[in-house]
């Protein structure tokens, strides 16, 4: 069962201000950063910030991109600097240099790849990114899917892993080729590799799209607590789609506003 308290569902510790976490090894000391806590019901649900640098990767097509926007927009709105850097040099489709005018509206500074937005496909990423650490504020990288897509954090792992970093692994059980646990961990150990990083927590987002229920993000959670347990790090949360907020049983888990949609869903 998923739990609905602020204690870590892998080691049982608390995640919230805890000093020292066990994680395997990955992380010997310090405080797990944006932390979803699961209070009683009637209790205001709370989103602990402290970390600069976020890094989201996963598998093509769970969502990266979608929970990028989402934490960029959530934070700028608590009065966060924020800053958002596409990678996603492998994929032209789905992106976070689409919403750039939106997220600029938000206050969010955007830093894209060097070709976005243009017809022209070519895997260029702009001078800022090898300065991004320097930043003020928050910092989202939004990676491409896959090692293919990670690939890109090699070049800047080793200035990364001197900033306090988080790196969230977004997994989804309803996507092709990470459909168990052990697919899904296995991949993470192919993005660590090219990475030179490594992951600090899980982010389950397990979904259908527009067709998503509450029963298919409650029936993922096994899924989620499973591929955890095999890659040793903590479930940080388990998302929900904003539209189903109001739903019985979706106090559990954690809800995102859906800003990337397809071309189709978008005329409806």
């Amino acid at each position: 069962m998923y739990t609905k308290s602020s204690k870590n569902s892998i080691t049982g510790e608390n995640v919230v201000g805890a000093a020292k976490i066990d994680l395997n090894g990955r992380k010997k000391s310090g405080i797990i950063r944006n932390v979803y806590c699961y209070e009683k019901k009637g209790v205001e649900k709370r989103e602990v910030m402290d970390g600069k640098i976020t890094i989201i990767c996963g598998h093509y097509g769970c969502g990266k991109t979608n929970l990028s926007l989402h934490l960029a927009k959530k934070w700028a709105a608590q009065g966060e600097k924020v800053t958002l850097a596409d990678l996603d040099i492998v994929n032209p489709y789905f992106r976070s240099s689409d919403y750039r005018q939106e997220l600029e509206t938000c206050g969010i500074t955007v830093i894209t790849p060097v070709y976005a937005g243009t017809t022209l496909d070519i895997p260029a990423l702009p001078a800022e990114l090898y300065s991004i650490a320097d930043r003020e504020g928050k910092i989202i990288l939004d990676v491409g899917g896959d090692d293919a897509g990670a690939t890109v954090l090699g070049g800047i792992a080793e200035k990364l892993r001197s900033e306090n970093y988080e790196m969230l692994y977004v997994i989804n059980c309803y996507r092709a080729l990470s459909t168990s646990p052990e697919e899904a961990a296995e991949l993470l150990r192919e993005i660590e590799a090219v990475a030179k990083l490594k992951a600090t927590a899980v982010v389950n987002n397990s979904h259908l799209k527009s067709l998503t229920t509450v029963e298919d993000v409650a029936a993922s959670v096994p899924y989620a607590e499973e591929t955890a347990r095999l890659i040793g790090l903590p479930l940080k949360y388990t998302t929900i789609p904003n539209f189903l907020a109001g739903a019985a049983g979706a106090e559990e888990f954690y809800p995102v506003e859906v800003t990337v949609r397809t071309p189709w869903e978008e005329k409806k």
